[in-house]
């Protein structure tokens, strides 16, 4: 499964977040490391903007031996179609770069549903629609052809975040949502969109490890 994780350095309310060293390790590396603790044999790339702010991630991330796809930065939509389509894969999950807590089990349950030929022609599979999980939890999978057969529908704001559109006209599509199976352990705030949420997100890793 092809797992696309969008990151950019040009975040308003946290600068070059997804740089920022928690525990000696930038955000970004947290998450692909969560990442790689995945089950099935997955491809791992990062998509960020072909602008220069972001050219500091991606000497981080050539250092790192991790692909790297560079498109447009507002319209994440047509990025994350944009490296689908370069590595031909019609499917592809989607994974926020400010995500350092984020639960690959969570990530293997869906690639499970996913992987049931009644769900094989679905539009998305989810756990965010609706949201039971915390945010900095979420993974999408997306059919990629649904995004190039919507994008001239979409305004700037859902093309910023990608599947809006989608779950906004739900009716139109075949959407599969994943439910918190774990309401205990799920039950924390977990975003990471201030440099005030590191303290509580240092808390949750140091007992998560």
């Amino acid at each position: 499964m092809l797992i696309i994780i969008q990151a950019r350095t040009n975040s308003q309310r946290f600068p070059k977040k997804v740089l920022y060293k928690l525990e000696n390790k930038p955000i970004i590396v947290h998450v692909l490391d969560r990442l790689k603790k995945s089950k099935f044999k997955n491809n791992l790339i990062v998509a960020t903007s072909d602008k220069s702010s972001d050219d500091r991630l991606v000497r981080l991330l050539k250092k790192k031996k991790i692909k790297i796809y560079r498109g447009n930065l507002k319209n994440v939509s047509e990025r994350l179609y944009e490296t689908a389509l370069k590595l031909k894969e019609k499917y592809f999950v989607r994974v926020s770069g400010d995500s350092p807590v984020i639960d690959v089990k969570i990530l293997d349950k869906l690639i499970e549903i996913f992987k049931k030929k009644k769900y094989r022609n679905y539009d998305i599979i989810t756990n965010v629609f609706p949201k039971t999980f915390p945010k900095g939890m979420s993974f999408e999978i997306i059919k990629r052809e649904i995004i190039s057969k919507n994008m001239k529908f979409m305004t700037e704001n859902e093309k910023e975040h990608v599947t809006k559109y989608f779950y906004k006209n739900s009716a139109k599509f075949k959407i599969k949502n994943l439910e918190n199976f774990n309401k205990k352990k799920y039950n924390l705030d977990l975003t990471l969109d201030k440099k005030i949420d590191l303290k509580r997100i240092k808390i949750y890793l140091n007992n998560n490890v």
